[in-house]
């Protein structure tokens, strides 16, 4: 498997139509298979538009069709498949009891999850196809994701093109973002677990 600089070096090498392509993938690929370094690299691919490579509007269009294609792909196999892997216990970190509350938790807090998702670094793949599971509609669902994906890529292409040379600097930004969005995840995580147990034990 290349490594990252390697990727770097050949997205440069890439005519406009390439380029476009491979930021559709990076943006597609990373709600199947995260993570992924698909920031980073449309953070790259940006700072192409400064040099006229490829245009300002056209690049966030192609990176949010790919997030929202992505979203979709990994909602619709969650939807299809998601409950079919639970009863076959192919899923060893969810149960049917754990359906239940995920279930319950996507019903209070589901849309909002979704206009968070592209923010929330590294659980995007996973937030899709949870989001599948449940009872979600459809519609809804496509059109919070395309606001927000939208709104996410937007931002880190304008702030690849402003960039330029220095797209590094925010590559570093990106990761730190990325590192405190995670431990944060953690931290909530493990206070739900530690409130639920202290509500057992007291019952």
């Amino acid at each position: 498997m290349p490594d990252f600089e390697s990727i770097i070096i050949w997205l440069g090498d890439l005519p406009p139509a390439g380029i476009y392509l491979a930021l559709w993938g990076a943006t597609y690929v990373e709600n199947i298979f995260p993570p992924s370094p698909s920031d980073a690299i449309m953070l790259f691919i940006a700072t192409l538009i400064g040099v006229g490579t490829i245009g300002f509007l056209p690049a966030i269009g192609v990176a949010t069709a790919g997030s929202v294609m992505g979203f979709l792909t990994a909602f619709m196999i969650g939807r299809r498949y998601g409950r079919r892997l639970v009863e076959m216990k192919k899923l060893p970190f969810i149960n049917e009891g754990s359906l239940t509350k995920v279930d319950r938790w996507f019903g209070k807090y589901g849309y909002w999850v979704i206009v968070a998702n592209r923010f929330l670094a590294g659980t995007r793949g996973v937030i899709s196809f949870f989001a599948g599971m449940s009872q979600l509609d459809l519609r809804t669902t496509t059109l919070l994701c395309a606001a927000s994906a939208l709104v996410w890529n937007g931002l880190i292409i304008w702030f690849g093109s402003i960039l330029g040379r220095n797209w590094r600097m925010g590559e570093r930004i990106i990761m730190r973002y990325g590192m405190i969005v995670t431990i944060g995840l953690v931290i909530f995580v493990a206070i739900i677990i530690i409130r639920a147990l202290l509500r057992r034990r007291r019952s």
